[in-house]
């Protein structure tokens, strides 16, 4: 009876997982017009605090805020559900690729079908940095802060340090004045350790059986190099998909052509994982312009892994790729939210959000700006005139009618069909 009452809670999402195009600020743009103005589940600042706090945690960012929201509606068994819903379509997409990538004329698909959808995830971006603003930026300092933060990240944007050091440099600056924000009680919420012990024994678990089932060249290893490859990754990564990418690019594609690797593996070359260039390319490319997480990336890595040993082999390959990427980012947010949530009673805390926010802002605006140089041309006025109509349509869209955002995904990819 108790899930029964989620039901439609859960419907909304799996809505949201087959339609958020465009990464975490897309994402968050679209989870601001679900789950904030349509649905109501949470607060505007409730949602705002939740980004502010993934921002600071290694992992998927948009993954770890929508399991925030299961989670406050209710607990961890929601939370769960939630982010199974979350992720699983996108990853039997990135896993399918992995068995379908020999057939796929990838170029021709991405031309067409999904011709409008950057354009499109940009108005969503705008939506929420307009919103954001005004939610947040209210005095001078956040203004301040806004303005500095912007440019910097618009500049900084491929530097995966650059979010984490701005929310902590923000939340100091608006900590320099006592006069706005006085002294404010919480109830202090229990701690369980569960999920930090569970995180650091899997963590130190696979590195060690990893490194053994190496040097001893244990049959069949690579399943285990997989996962500890995978969720050393997902444990470490600050920056979402687009420092994701590369870390994995550099492991399963560069990595096994080095010298270093190629002699120390002279005699068990077969057991090496390695994925051709072009195919993680590929792959690359086609999870930005499917919906849900860019981490679903995982799901393919793994399965492109076990590729030549068979579809069995290969199917488990996706599995534990899945599993691996996403793991970390939920035992980590799970644990440390409530530790957010009891830090929350020191004023200094309460101080420090008021930065954080603003620093947020800035990064939602800086996406939207740093997104649009990719998708205006120099040479094709055209399609730039089309681009910027899909931009405002979709802001205005979502600004001032009650349309639900998945119907506008539709049309954008109807459009990008027939035009």
């Amino acid at each position: 009876m108790i899930l029964l009452r989620h039901i439609p809670f859960l419907k909304a999402v799996f809505i949201h997982s087959i339609t958020a195009f465009g990464g975490p600020q897309g994402h968050f743009g679209m989870m601001l017009k679900t789950f904030v103005k349509e649905r109501k589940d949470i607060t505007e600042e409730e949602l705002l605090d939740y980004n502010s706090f993934c921002q600071l945690l290694p992992g998927a960012s948009s993954t770890q805020t929508i399991t925030l929201i299961g989670y406050k509606r209710g607990r961890v068994p929601l939370a769960v559900l939630t982010l199974l819903i979350w992720i699983l379509p996108a990853c039997f997409l990135m896993g399918g690729l992995s068995f379908l990538l020999e057939y796929m004329n990838y170029k021709s698909l991405n031309q067409q079908v999904f011709k409008y959808i950057q354009p499109m995830a940009i108005g969503f971006i705008v939506y929420a940095a307009i919103r954001a603003y005004k939610a947040s930026i209210h005095n001078t300092i956040t203004r301040m802060i806004l303005m500095v933060s912007m440019p910097l990240v618009f500049f900084l944007f491929k530097m995966p340090w650059i979010f984490p050091v701005l929310i902590f440099i923000g939340g100091v600056i608006t900590n320099l004045s006592d006069k706005r924000i006085p002294e404010k009680e919480m109830a202090v919420k229990k701690i369980k350790w569960t999920n930090i012990w569970l995180f650091a024994l899997l963590f130190i678990a696979a590195g060690v059986i990893s490194e053994i089932s190496r040097k001893q060249d244990w049959p069949n290893r690579r399943p285990i190099n997989l996962f500890e490859n995978t969720y050393r990754m997902g444990s470490f990564v600050f920056g979402g998909g687009q420092v994701l990418i590369p870390m994995m690019f550099e492991q399963f594609v560069e990595r096994p052509t080095a010298t270093a690797v190629i002699r120390k593996n002279k005699d068990r070359r077969e057991n090496v994982i390695a994925i051709n260039k072009d195919d993680f390319y590929t792959g690359a490319g086609i999870v930005r312009a499917i919906p849900g997480p860019v981490f679903s990336i995982g799901s393919f890595t793994g399965g492109m892994a076990l590729k030549d040993k068979g579809s069995g082999w290969q199917l488990t390959g996706c599995i534990i790729g899945t599993i691996a990427i996403f793991l970390p980012s939920a035992l980590l947010v799970l644990f440390f939210y409530p530790i957010w949530h009891n830090l929350k009673k020191y004023v200094v805390v309460f101080r420090a959000m008021e930065g954080i926010n603003a620093v947020v802002v800035g990064i939602i605006a800086a996406s939207a700006l740093y997104m649009m140089k990719d998708v205006f041309s120099i040479t094709n006025n055209t399609q730039n005139i089309l681009n910027a109509l899909v931009i405002s349509l979709t802001w205005a869209t979502l600004y001032y009618t009650r349309l639900p955002a998945p119907i506008w995904v539709i049309i954008c990819l109807g459009a990008g069909a027939l035009f």
